[in-house]
C-alpha cells in the first residue's frame, strides 16, 4: 500500500504540471478539448491524492516503523483515534493532506462550473494544479511521507504530548480546510485578470467560497484557542504565538474582502483594493503554512526546523506575488471604480474604514510575527514582541471595529440624512449610555471594559433593531404572524441577516475577551491532603477547594498522576476536579490536564503545578504527597465560545442556499418573481432600508 502512495505522489506531480500546461494553453488557444483535458488532471490528482493519504494512515495503523515519518509520530501503545490523525499530526503528512483538501475543492469548483464560466475555467484549473504541483513538489523531495530508514526500529518515538487532545483532530483540519478553500477564490481571481473578465462575475461566482474558507478559518482559530485553553495548562487561550498570529492574518483580511466586495456589488467602487486582498489572503495562507512547517520561528506548534523547505516556500511567495502584482498592474486601467465616496457619513466610507482597520490589524501582527526572523537578518540577533505590544495595537482597533460594527451595517449609502442617524442611531446609543452607567454604578472601572460593553451594546442594539423592522414590515405586507415572518425575513435575504447574526457573535466573544481584565489567579505549594484554600471571583462568588487525596493511574500511552479535589461556591458543593500530570510511553515530556468548573459568565481553573516525589508516592514511599496547585477565576471565558457558536450559526445561515423558484420555498438568487420583487421593495422601504 504505502508503495502505491509513493508512485501515486510522483504520478499525481507529473499529471498536475502536465494538465496546468495544458488547461493554459487551452485557455489561451481558446480549444476546448486541451482545456477541458487539463480539467480533468484536477479530478484525477485529487483521486491519486486519496490513495496516498490513505496509504499514510495504512502506514500509521500498520505499525510501519521503517517509514521515518511514522516511527516520529506513532507508537504501538498510541490509540487508533490519534494513528489516523497521524496523517496530519506532523510536518510530512500536514503536507499531503494540505494537498489533499485543495484538489478536492479543486475538483469540487471543476465539477460545478463545468457547464459555466467556461472562459474563466481553463486558468482556474491551470491556477489550482500550479499550486498543487507546488506543494507535490515540495512533498515528493524534502518532505516524502515514505522515506525509510536504514533500519526499522521496534517500536516509534509516540505523538507529542500535547498533541493527544481531542482538539487535535478537529484543530487543524479545520484550519486547513480554510487555507485551502480560499485557493478558490484565488485561482478566480487570478482567472478574471489573465481573460480580461474583471465585471463582478468572478465574485458572484466565489462568494460562497469565500464564506466557506471564512467558516472554516473562524472554526479552526476558536477550536485552536479551546485547545490551547484546555491542554497546555497557562491558564489563557491566546498567547500571541507566532503560528497563532499565522492563522490570524488571513482572516483578518479575508473578513476585510468580505465586507468591501459588498461595496463593489453595490457601487462598482475598490475593485483594484478587492483584488489585492484576495492575492494577499492567499498569500497569506500560503505564509502561515510556511511559518508551521518550516521551524524558522519558534513556537510550541512549529516543527523542526527544514531549511529546504523554508527556501522552497519563499521561492513560491516570492514568484507568485510578483506574478499577481504584475496581472493586477497590466490590468490597472479596467480596474479602477465606477463611482467615488460621496459624503464620509456613508456606508462607503464606513466600509473602508472597517477595511483599513482590518489591515492595520494584519500588519502590526505581521511585524510582530517576523520581528524575529527581521532583526536577526539586520542585528543577527532575534528579538520577539510580546502580548503588551498586541494588546497596545490592537485592543484601540478592537474598539473602533466594535463601533463600525454597529455603524456600518445601517448608515445609508452615498451620504445619510439627518432623518437616516437618528432614526438608526438613537436606540443604539442610548443602550450604550445605560450599559455603561449600569456597570460603572456596578463598580466597573476598567475603561477598556467599559467602552467594550458599551460599543457592544451599541452594535447588538441596531441589529436587534434591523431584526424588528424588517419583521414588522413583512408582517404588515405579507399578512403574517410574527414568528413566521420573521423566519421569512432571514430565509429572503440570508446573505445579510447571516451577516448581522455573526456580528451579535463577535460582540459576544469581544465581551469574553474583555473579561480577563479581572482574572484572578492563585498559587498554594505544600498543599496536604484534608486542607483546603478559598479565592474570591470577580462576580462576589467563594470558592473553596479542598484537597482530598492523590491517586496514579495506568492509561493507554503512560501514567497520570491525579489530584482530586472537592469544589464549594458559596458554601454549596458543586462536584470535584481532578488536575493531573501525565508521563508518556517513548516520551519523556510532562504533560498537564487540567480541572475546569464552568459557569454561566466565569470558569474554576485547576492546575496541578508540582507533585513532591511523585516517583516515591507511585511506589508506594510516600503516599500522601504534598502539591502545588494553580488556581485561577476566569470570568467570561464561556462567553468566547458561546460567541463563536453565534458567528458559526450567521455564516451557516448566510451560506445556506435558497429554495428554487416555483417550488414553494424562497426564490434564489436572481429568480426572483416580479410580483415578488416589489413586495421585497416595499418591504425593505418599509423597514427603512
Amino acid at each position: 500500500m504505502t508503495q502505491i502512495g509513493e508512485i501515486a505522489l510522483w504520478v499525481a506531480l507529473v499529471l498536475a504540471v502536465w494538465g496546468a500546461g495544458a488547461a493554459f494553453v487551452g485557455g489561451r488557444a481558446k480549444r476546448g478539448d486541451i482545456a477541458l483535458s487539463g480539467e480533468r488532471a484536477v479530478i484525477v490528482v485529487f483521486a491519486l491524492l486519496a490513495i496516498a493519504s490513505l496509504a499514510v494512515i495504512a502506514a500509521f495503523l500498520g505499525n510501519e516503523y521503517q517509514y521515518q515519518y511514522v516511527a516520529g509520530y506513532s507508537n504501538r501503545d498510541l490509540p487508533t483515534f490519534y494513528k489516523v490523525a497521524g496523517l496530519w499530526a506532523g510536518q510530512t503528512g500536514s503536507l499531503v493532506f494540505w494537498a489533499l483538501l485543495l484538489s478536492l475543492f479543486s475538483s469540487l469548483a471543476v465539477v460545478q462550473n463545468r457547464n459555466r464560466n467556461r472562459e474563466l475555467m481553463p486558468y482556474v484549473a491551470g491556477t489550482l494544479l500550479v499550486v498543487l504541483a507546488f506543494f507535490l513538489l515540495v512533498i515528493v523531495t524534502v518532505s516524502n511521507p515514505f522515506t525509510q530508514m536504514p533500519f526499522a526500529p521496534a517500536d516509534g518515538r509516540g505523538l507529542n504530548p500535547q498533541l493527544q487532545n481531542y482538539w487535535m483532530t478537529i484543530h487543524p483540519p479545520t484550519l486547513y480546510l480554510g487555507f485551502t478553500a480560499f485557493t478558490i477564490p484565488f485561482s478566480f481571481a487570478i482567472a478574471a485578470l489573465l481573460s480580461g473578465r474583471l465585471d463582478s462575475r468572478w465574485i458572484t461566482t466565489t462568494r460562497r467560497w469565500t464564506l466557506l474558507s471564512w467558516f472554516f478559518l473562524t472554526n479552526g482559530i476558536i477550536f485552536g484557542m479551546m485547545w490551547a485553553y484546555v491542554e497546555l495548562g497557562w491558564g489563557g487561550y491566546w498567547f500571541w504565538d507566532p503560528v497563532e498570529n499565522a492563522s490570524l492574518l488571513p482572516w483578518l483580511t479575508a473578513t476585510a474582502f468580505l465586507h468591501s466586495v459588498m461595496i463593489q456589488e453595490k457601487r462598482g467602487m475598490l475593485k483594484m483594493w478587492n483584488m489585492l486582498l484576495v492575492v494577499g489572503t492567499f498569500l497569506l495562507c500560503i505564509l502561515a503554512t510556511f511559518l508551521t512547517r518550516s521551524g524558522l520561528i519558534e513556537s510550541v506548534h512549529t516543527f523542526a526546523t527544514n531549511l529546504p523547505i523554508a527556501y522552497i516556500f519563499l521561492g513560491f511567495m516570492s514568484v507568485a506575488t510578483v506574478m499577481a502584482s504584475a496581472l493586477v498592474w497590466w490590468r490597472r486601467n479596467e480596474l479602477g471604480p465606477e463611482a467615488q465616496v460621496e459624503s464620509f457619513l456613508s456606508r462607503e466610507a464606513a466600509f473602508l474604514g472597517n477595511n483599513l482597520l482590518f489591515i492595520a490589524a494584519m500588519f502590526a501582527v505581521l511585524w510582530g510575527t517576523l520581528m524575529p526572523l527581521i532583526t536577526e537578518g539586520l542585528m543577527g540577533q532575534r528579538i520577539a514582541v510580546g502580548p503588551p505590544f498586541y494588546n497596545q495595537v490592537g485592543i484601540p482597533i478592537g474598539l473602533l471595529l466594535l463601533a463600525l460594527l454597529g455603524i456600518g451595517p445601517v448608515i445609508a449609502w452615498r451620504k445619510a440624512s439627518k432623518r437616516n442617524l437618528q432614526r438608526n442611531f438613537v436606540w443604539p446609543i442610548v443602550a450604550a449610555v445605560t450599559v455603561a452607567a449600569a456597570l460603572w454604578l456596578g463598580g466597573v472601572r476598567h475603561v477598556q471594559v467599559l467602552l467594550t460593553f458599551a460599543l457592544g451594546a451599541f452594535a447588538i442594539t441596531t441589529v436587534v433593531v434591523e431584526f424588528k423592522k424588517g419583521t414588522k414590515a413583512r408582517a404588515t405586507i405579507e399578512g403574517e404572524g410574527i414568528p413566521k415572518a420573521f423566519v421569512h425575513l432571514i430565509q429572503r435575504n440570508r446573505r445579510r441577516y447571516g451577516g448581522y447574526i455573526v456580528h451579535v457573535g463577535l460582540v459576544v466573544m469581544f465581551m469574553g475577551f474583555a473579561g480577563a481584565a479581572y482574572n484572578v489567579e492563585s498559587e498554594i505549594g505544600g498543599m496536604l491532603p484534608g486542607e483546603s484554600t478559598e479565592i474570591q471571583s470577580p462576580f462576589g462568588h467563594t470558592y473553596r477547594l479542598t484537597y482530598l487525596d492523590m491517586s496514579w493511574d495506568n492509561h493507554t500511552n503512560g501514567v497520570a498522576v491525579v489530584a482530586s479535589m472537592v469544589i464549594e461556591r458559596d458554601g454549596r458543593p458543586i462536584g470535584m476536579l481532578t488536575p493531573q500530570q501525565r508521563w508518556f510511553n517513548q516520551r519523556e515530556e510532562v504533560n498537564m490536564e487540567i480541572g475546569l468548573k464552568r459557569a454561566w459568565n466565569e470558569d474554576l481553573y485547576l492546575i496541578l503545578a508540582g507533585v513532591d516525589d511523585p516517583g516515591g508516592f507511585m511506589e508506594g514511599r510516600n503516599p500522601r504527597p504534598a502539591a502545588t496547585f494553580r488556581i485561577l477565576v476566569n470570568p467570561l471565558v464561556p462567553w468566547i465560545w458561546m460567541g463563536g457558536m453565534i458567528m458559526a450559526l450567521g455564516t451557516l445561515t448566510a451560506l445556506w442556499p435558497a429554495g428554487p423558484a416555483g417550488s414553494g420555498g424562497i426564490p434564489a438568487e436572481g429568480t426572483e418573481r416580479p410580483e415578488r420583487a416589489r413586495a421585497r421593495r416595499s418591504e425593505e422601504q418599509l423597514a427603512g432600508v
